[in-house]
């Protein structure tokens, strides 16, 4: 069994990994520094809907910052699959590590299997995994593609990520409605076009 912490994403892959326990976290330390950085912003706390303002903002963002832990089993592949395994549209929440404002899209994870399997819905508590902490959308879509080679090891994997973030629509360039997309492609999704055009077609962007 293996540990996976948010220091280090990287291991030999086993047949049952565990992904990181909660992190320690200070709820009342979190309050009282929610509490200053209001007031220091000239936010008055003393009306009757805000007072307990500053505790929702510190079980808000311990919430958004702390995956479920959760085992992800790996199986032989003893049918001997050979052709792409996607899971799209998977909800994604994170928060931008520059501004701590969320952005929020999805995600579609995909591979060519080797030796094992992972079941599907692990796939999306990957993407969660990785997702609930500061993020920047580009070191999300890697990781997310780098934890399956390393625990699969399987002959390619695509990560694609659609988001909306919420520091540049709500603020500076105040683009509304604009999306982000990022993609990981290894294997033999990054050097074979026709494998590659498959991913992409099932991913539901048409190129």
């Amino acid at each position: 069994m293996t540990t996976l912490d948010h220091r280090n994403h990287r291991a030999t892959p086993p047949s049952l990994l565990q992904l990181a326990d909660r992190p320690v976290r200070d709820l009342a330390a979190a309050e009282q520094a929610a509490g200053a950085f209001l007031q220091a912003l000239g936010i008055s706390l003393n009306g009757e809907s805000m007072r307990a303002t500053p505790a929702r903002m510190a079980r808000a963002y311990a919430e958004l910052f702390t995956a479920e832990p959760f085992e992800a089993t790996t199986f032989p592949n003893d049918e001997r699959y050979d052709e792409l395994v996607v899971a799209r549209d998977i909800p994604l929440r994170s928060v931008c590590e520059h501004h701590l404002l969320p952005f929020t899209g999805t995600a579609c994870v995909g591979y060519l299997p080797g030796e094992r399997i992972l079941g599907l819905s692990k796939l999306a508590r990957v993407v969660e995994h990785f997702a609930c902490r500061p993020q920047v959308q580009e070191r999300l879509t890697k990781q997310v593609a780098d934890w399956l080679t390393d625990h699969l090891q399987p002959r390619a994997v695509g990560v694609v990520i659609r988001a909306e973030h919420t520091c540049m629509t709500l603020r500076g360039v105040n683009a509304t409605g604009s999306t982000s997309v990022t993609s990981t492609l290894l294997g033999t999704l990054r050097t074979d076009p026709g494998s590659r055009h498959e991913f992409f077609a099932l991913a539901g962007f048409g190129r």
